[in-house]
């Protein structure tokens, strides 16, 4: 009788509250591994967005724009010749679900910048309304097919080559995406009037990258989001949802 008593009240109590998979849908953005840092905590930030790259083969954009994510940057073109296998389907999703998304471009020290301009140009739709295009500098110790690593000065020029090119092509001033040591060890403070997406996920952006003002923080690369297999970077816009708005109404594709 006991045990019959129990098994009703559970099956009450189940009524009542969410189902496992309700409680699924509701899910927020989550992180694996977060960190406290020190200052405002990404959580305090009202725009969130997300990276993807062909790691991320199965993204349930419905559901991510569902939980908050509002923009995503997806890789588009490594070096001159390298398109990333997922970039069509990220991008033609992403977009139907609602997310402003824009696409980025790894840096290859072994290709001229105008080659590479060029190979993004041809890869990367001018849509309308979409995010400005990204060049993503860091080191990348795992190449197997270059190991040229320039000076500061050989890096920066590289790099406002590249941005001239692109920025002509698409209307829109690229953003700068780049990791602490890179930018230290290249000088890429030097970069005036350019907005930076910075990288930093054990350290606030203010502590990794002093003095440096920026649009987008990577404060994570162990994010979760629901019904998407794997982990995600989750990053945040360095203002509020008004500023967002009219961020997005100066800085889109025309």
């Amino acid at each position: 009788m006991a045990l019959r008593i129990l098994a009703v009240l559970l099956l009450l109590l189940s009524a009542c509250g969410p189902s496992p998979e309700q409680f699924n849908g509701r899910m927020e953005i989550g992180d694996t591994a977060p960190v406290v840092f020190s200052g405002r905590q990404p959580k305090r930030f009202p725009v969130r967005g997300m990276d993807a790259a062909r790691f991320q083969t199965s993204v349930d954009w419905e559901r991510a724009k569902a939980v908050g994510i509002e923009f995503a940057f997806l890789k588009a073109t490594e070096g001159g010749d390298l398109k990333d296998i997922k970039f069509d389907d990220h991008w033609r999703s992403a977009g139907r679900a609602g997310i402003v998304r824009g696409a980025y471009h790894f840096y290859y020290f072994c290709t001229t910048p105008e080659v590479q301009a060029k190979f993004f140009i041809d890869t990367v739709p001018r849509t309308r309304g979409t995010l400005p295009p990204v060049l993503d500098m860091e080191w990348n110790p795992f190449s197997p097919t270059c190991q040229r690593r320039p000076d500061g000065a050989t890096v920066r020029n590289e790099m406002q080559r590249w941005i001239d090119i692109v920025s002509a092509h698409f209307g829109q001033k690229p953003i700068i995406y780049t990791t602490p040591r890179f930018y230290r060890e290249n000088g890429l403070s030097a970069f005036k009037g350019v907005e930076f997406w910075l990288r930093t996920t054990a350290k606030s952006p203010a502590e990794a990258y002093p003095g440096q003002s920026w649009r987008f923080w990577q404060y994570t690369a162990t994010g979760t989001l629901p019904n998407t297999p794997g982990l995600v970077d989750i990053n945040v816009f360095n203002g509020s949802a008004e500023s967002w708005q009219s961020w997005l109404d100066q800085r889109t594709i025309r």
